[in-house]
């Protein structure tokens, strides 16, 4: 047996329990004595599962007693957003309002899927109210700070998730990306992060924000990691309609690993101009590493970004209007003016916002004719400090919460799939945003392991004091 204190990594981890050398209860209880020090510091969770996970984890240790194989998860603590369905819990989604709605039956699709690979649920995770906020600075919850600098943002909305995963309080956890959820948690806590193609995962016993646009995707400490989870997460599921019903592609990476043939370009315009030297800087670490010399343009990314918004706010106020009218004071106030506006969005405003939509992710999908990959900063700037008003963004001072997901809000809107690398290169780290064409998860995972291999892309365990 060895210490399982000196042990991280989805990988590494699981292979450790499933051939005995390490037992799962034992991993469990280290991980859960990790979270009850450290989670006071950075109020990740929302709910500590212990007696779940103790008894999944005796389940996993008699698998592999029995000579049984618990899966390619064996044993690996997670954690997942609060918008997940925990069977016999209460999904509040970061509010006050949804106490009042009855316990899930049964866990969300692709947490119950990551479980039945081995892998043991430890808890809920903190987010923005609803999931509308890219900071995690929750008026019923509290905030959840950087575990590389308590005084800063861990993003949002997805903050208590990426913060679990940088303390080391879990390998890995499970997150939604509708505007960049994913990406700016990813980029601020300094770790991994996928938004995989719109449709390609179910979301299936999670609560919505934008039906059409909601992803759900994973965080993890490495490449192999994040790739590992997302394997496990992949098939069609009959619950959610925009789940497509395509073949699951192992997703390890290796078919860009020497660089051979990968045609890749930065973006330039908006996404340089959004970013601040530090961004730029990591963007071009990233691009001297893949050999990049070609940069392009996506004149349609200002519109996109505008009629993003249109499409957020009117779905987002559509789905909670009869809680507005009924319980408006029970909201964050941070949400509630921005779904009381949205509500009150004109229909042409909507269908406008579409028609960019469609015109911007034709454009885009011509840039993938010529290019495999696409390069981007991941946020303006790396993470504010909590409480924070403003950020500077191209020599203008602007509101912190609406422009953190400048960068972002532009592609998920077309439902591409990015992996978010973290490059340590100032006081804190910043993200790059590694772009595929669509279902070619593969590839982006592929450049993120290449980056992480060549020493450009890291993701060290936090250690908050």
């Amino acid at each position: 047996m060895i210490m399982v204190e000196d042990v991280h990594g989805v990988c590494v981890l699981a292979e450790a329990v499933r051939r005995g050398r390490i037992s799962a209860v034992s991993l469990i209880e280290d991980r859960l004595e990790r979270v009850r020090r450290l989670d006071p510091l950075l109020n990740c969770f929302t709910s500590i599962l212990e007696d779940r996970a103790l008894a999944a984890a005796a389940e996993v240790d008699a698998m592999v007693a029995a000579g049984r194989d618990p899966g390619p998860l064996a044993g690996v603590p997670f954690g997942v957003k609060d918008n997940y369905d925990v069977a016999r819990r209460v999904t509040t989604a970061g509010s006050i309002i949804n106490r009042a709605r009855p316990a899930a039956q049964a866990d969300a699709v692709i947490a119950a899927r990551v479980a039945r690979a081995g892998a043991i649920l430890i808890g809920t995770q903190n987010m923005d109210e609803f999931a509308y906020g890219f900071t995690t600075e929750n008026a019923h919850y509290g905030a959840t700070r950087n575990p590389r600098d308590r005084d800063r943002s861990a993003g949002g909305s997805s903050g208590g998730s990426a913060a679990a995963v940088a303390a080391g309080l879990t390998e890995f956890s499970l997150g939604t990306d509708t505007n960049g959820s994913i990406r700016v948690p990813s980029s601020f806590c300094g770790i991994f992060g996928l938004k995989p193609t719109f449709g390609r995962l179910p979301r299936t016993g999670t609560f919505p924000f934008v039906h059409d646009l909601d992803h759900l995707g994973p965080f993890a400490r490495s490449a192999i990691d994040l790739a590992t989870v997302y394997d496990a997460m992949q098939g069609f599921d009959h619950g959610d309609v925009a789940c497509a019903e395509r073949p699951k592609e192992p997703a390890a990476p290796g078919i860009a690993e020497n660089g051979e043939g990968l045609r890749a370009a930065l973006l330039s315009d908006w996404f340089e101009d959004m970013a601040d030297a530090q961004g730029r800087a990591a963007t071009a670490m990233v691009a001297s590493a893949l050999g990049i010399r070609q940069s392009i343009a996506l004149p349609g990314t200002r519109r996109a970004r505008a009629a993003a918004f249109v499409v957020t706010a009117a779905s987002g106020g559509n789905l909670h209007r009869e809680a507005l009218r009924t319980q408006a004071g029970d909201f964050d106030p941070a949400t509630r003016d921005r779904l009381l506006a949205g509500a009150l969005l004109p229909a042409d405003a909507v269908l406008q916002a579409q028609r960019v939509r469609q015109l911007y992710r034709e454009e885009v999908l011509t840039a993938f004719r010529n290019h495999d990959v696409l390069i981007a900063p991941a946020t303006p700037c790396s993470a504010p400090k909590l409480g924070q008003a403003t950020i500077m963004v191209d020599g203008a001072e602007v509101a912190a919460r609406p422009n953190i997901g400048l960068l972002t809000q532009p592609l998920s809107f077309i439902g591409l799939p990015i992996v978010t690398v973290p490059i340590h290169n100032g006081p804190m780290p910043i993200g790059v945003q590694i772009i595929a064409a669509p279902w070619r998860e593969d590839v982006a995972l592929a450049v993120a392991h290449r980056l992480e291999q060549a020493g450009i892309a890291s993701a060290p365990i936090a250690e908050p004091c």
